[in-house]
């Protein structure tokens, strides 16, 4: 069984610092253009934005794929 780890946005850009606050909010704000939305990394409870580590880095690979 995995562990599924949720972060803040301010958490993961301190844990992934290739990731800055402002770009991360820009990819979350964007997130229905992007994919993002359809890809489960990111939870909202109330107004508390919490990312879903490991689905954001595969939604982050496929973005690296389509690219390719």
């Amino acid at each position: 069984m995995s562990v599924l780890i949720y972060l803040t946005v301010n958490q993961f850009t301190a844990k992934h610092t290739a990731f800055n606050l402002g770009g991360l909010r820009s990819i979350i704000f964007n997130e229905h253009q992007n994919g993002l939305a359809k890809s489960g990394a990111i939870v909202r409870i109330g107004r508390k934005i919490l990312i879903d580590e490991a689905k954001f880095f595969a939604w982050v690979e496929l973005q690296n794929r389509a690219v390719a």
